[in-house]
């Protein structure tokens, strides 16, 4: 008896005890830990991964090198799309890439300033990520001749002049093509030529430095080469020529204007401040960069997609979602956001750049990326290669996809996924690993003391709701997982191994698993989305239609025909003797169904009419086309005769909210903006039943 009272009084205490114990969820038999978190913390300093060296302030997130990570489903096709498109044969078609005469592969010849290493700094990346033997032997001709290139007193490449002094700008594109080169062979010749060209920077007298328009305006992209050195070398004059770099680079710390209001210039250069903040440790700096960001959304950002519609160049009054973005802007706009990311840890950043990636840039190429445009909408109802100046800034046919045309887009658009594929894993300063950006991938890297981890991504996020990740070790190891909960996930939930986790997740926030993990441990990541609206108050309070990441517009049915690419190009474009146009067309794009609709939305449940639609998973595995989206939102709406295409032969600008609408009401389908190659994507709306 004594025994067994015994035994029940340990059997009570040891229930007491666990009562009274934080509760952890179990996967197989090693307990876990979530907290949510703002952004990771940084007082420990990652040990496998070259990062920020003091005195630089530390990175929230590492990047990895850029063979690390290997996309998988629609990611993976799109590059190999981009692969067999526009970006693998640019070398076949671009007189600035033509290799006779070329400024960077012959100091005397006269071609590719700066499309050469705009074209090679995405397609190099694209050659590492899908470890492409010819697209690599390709690039190493052009990294050779940069090697070739550099002069005994440090300077590399062509000599451009422009006021008597040289232009720099070009360089500063190569730099970032000599990085990645870098992480990809470790070539330390890498590490030679910039240690002689900083140098040679340090020398130039302060008054021929940066001053031409495009270096001074896009300083922030030598810097952070700067600093990307001084972390591998620690020397120390490389931070005396980060004062000097921002010194002379244009002031993007105004808070009520910009140097500039170039579209492509905003959206690479107002991370500037940012980026010299690393060095002082000024959060005022880091701050001016939230602003740039901020500043020219309040003026010409109330549209959706993420941009705003400045042309070219932003114009006062023309602010109407009709008003468009070049597509070096899409990709410069992603770029930085994922620098901001790295360098802030704000969750923000990460939510921006799926904005811009998920629902503009993809609109802007052909779905098999044999063509682009130079400008495109939220609002788009023809692409074609007619002038529709001044309805746009530009003059000449600046809406028609067109591989022989827009310059400047042909060449830098190779950046887009490739960059965006390197920032699906990052490296945290605890020697963990974040998942800020989500989509399907397998990256291996190291974690905790030098111990390595493959992680397989698995979804077909933003077009599926869970995110699934299988951890890959030797053994047992231990180190923190981060997971960005998307700001519109309201009611996500994280499983570990078939457990739900008791933890709610906080949107906005990191999920920081701490664990130690085994071989097979899985974690399934589900984010609910839901249907939401979104008021443009100075566009007369039109609205965009979200699902979770992803913005909605109207479905139009859409007619293609085929030009002859040189007849319909650009007039500063110029393409080699033997660029066969008949394989590379362009292709204008027109309405063949009404696009004119009010949104009809009800007074007390404004979604009510608003019925989301799945279907299946396309075959082909790319989900940006009218025909092949995987998700549709069913809405009703009345046509408003009165909008119409204007005299500038583009979609009128928004009707007056009290325009006459038609008595009958429609079904109209509503599809991923991304995949609507013309679209509506800001509604007039209209109240009924």
């Amino acid at each position: 008896m004594r025994i067994n009272q015994f035994n029940r009084l340990v059997l009570f205490a040891g229930l007491i005890l666990s009562l009274s114990r934080p509760i952890f969820a179990f996967g197989g038999d090693k307990p876990s830990r979530i907290k949510f978190v703002d952004r990771p913390a940084v007082a420990t300093t990652n040990v496998n991964y070259v990062s920020n060296r003091k005195p630089l302030q530390p990175l929230r997130f590492i990047k990895l090198p850029v063979t690390a990570i290997k996309p998988e489903g629609w990611l993976k096709k799109y590059l190999e799309l981009q692969r067999d498109g526009l970006t693998g044969h640019l070398g076949e078609i671009s007189a600035w890439l033509e290799k006779k005469d070329n400024a960077w592969l012959n100091s005397g010849g006269q071609n590719g300033w700066e499309e050469v290493p705009y074209w090679l700094k995405g397609y190099g990346n694209l050659a590492y990520i899908l470890n492409d033997p010819k697209m690599i032997a390709e690039t190493k001709v052009w990294i050779e001749a940069v090697f070739k290139s550099q002069k005994p007193d440090g300077y590399f490449g062509p000599t451009t002049i422009r006021n008597g002094k040289k232009d720099l700008w070009a360089n500063m594109i190569m730099l970032w093509a000599l990085q990645s080169y870098y992480e990809f062979s470790g070539d330390k010749r890498v590490i030679s030529l910039m240690t002689n060209y900083f140098k040679w920077q340090l020398d130039v007298p302060e008054a021929d430095f940066l001053k031409d328009y495009w270096e001074n305006s896009r300083g922030g992209d030598n810097l952070l080469s700067v600093y990307w050195l001084y972390n591998i070398t620690g020397d120390s004059f490389l931070l005396e020529l980060g004062n000097k770099i921002h010194r002379n680079t244009a002031d993007w710390t105004n808070d009520s204007k910009l140097p500039n209001w170039h579209n492509v210039n905003v959206a690479q250069c107002f991370r500037e401040p940012a980026i010299y903040s690393m060095q002082t440790g000024d959060k005022v700096m880091e701050q001016a960069s939230y602003n740039g960001f901020n500043l020219i959304r309040r003026i010409f950002g109330q549209v959706p997609g993420g941009m705003y519609g400045a042309d070219e160049n932003a114009r006062m009054g023309y602010i109407d979602p009709r008003q468009g973005t070049e597509t070096c802007g899409f990709v410069e706009q992603m770029a930085s956001d994922e620098i901001m990311l790295r360098i802030t840890g704000d969750p923000f950043w990460a939510e921006h750049a799926e904005d811009v990636a998920f629902n503009s840039y993809p609109a802007a190429v052909l779905p098999d990326f044999k063509g682009l445009r130079y400008i495109t909408c939220p609002n788009e109802v023809i692409s074609d290669s007619k002038n529709h100046s001044p309805g746009i800034e530009n003059s000449g046919p600046f809406l028609a996809m067109n591989p022989f045309s827009s310059r400047c887009c042909q060449h830098n658009h190779s950046q887009g996924w490739p960059y965006f594929v390197e920032h699906l894993a990052l490296a945290t300063p605890d020697n963990g690993v974040a998942f800020a950006l989500y989509g399907a991938c397998t990256a291996n890297m190291k974690v905790a003391d030098n111990k390595q981890v493959t992680i397989k991504e698995k979804t077909n996020y933003p077009f599926e709701e869970s995110v699934r990740f299988t951890i890959n070790t030797n053994g047992e190891v231990a180190f923190p997982l981060y997971l960005r909960i998307p700001v519109w996930c309201k009611n996500g939930s994280i499983k570990i191994n078939g457990v739900v986790e008791p933890e709610k997740p906080a949107a906005g926030k990191y999920a920081m698993i701490q664990r130690t993990w085994n071989n097979g441990d899985m974690i399934t990541l589900d984010l609910p989305m839901e249907l939401s609206l979104r008021q443009w108050e100075v566009n007369k309070k039109s609205v965009s239609v979200n699902y979770g990441p992803l913005t909605f517009s109207l479905k139009i049915a859409e007619r293609y025909e085929k030009l002859d690419s040189k007849a319909t190009a650009i007039g500063d474009s110029k393409w080699q003797q033997g660029a066969n146009a008949t394989q590379w067309p362009t292709f204008e794009i027109y309405p063949e169904s009404p696009w004119n609709y009010a949104l009809q939305l009800t007074g007390l449940n404004p979604l009510q009419n608003l019925k989301v639609s799945r279907k299946i998973w396309p075959q082909d595995n790319f989900p940006f086309t009218t025909g092949s989206v995987p998700i549709e939102v069913r809405a009703k709406g009345q046509r408003i005769p009165s909008w119409k295409i204007d005299r500038y032969g583009l979609c009128g600008v928004l009707p007056d909210e009290n325009a006459i609408k038609d008595d009958k009401v429609e079904e109209i389908i509503l599809i991923p903006m991304g995949a609507a190659r013309l679209r509506i994507s800001s509604f007039p709306t209209v109240t009924g039943k």
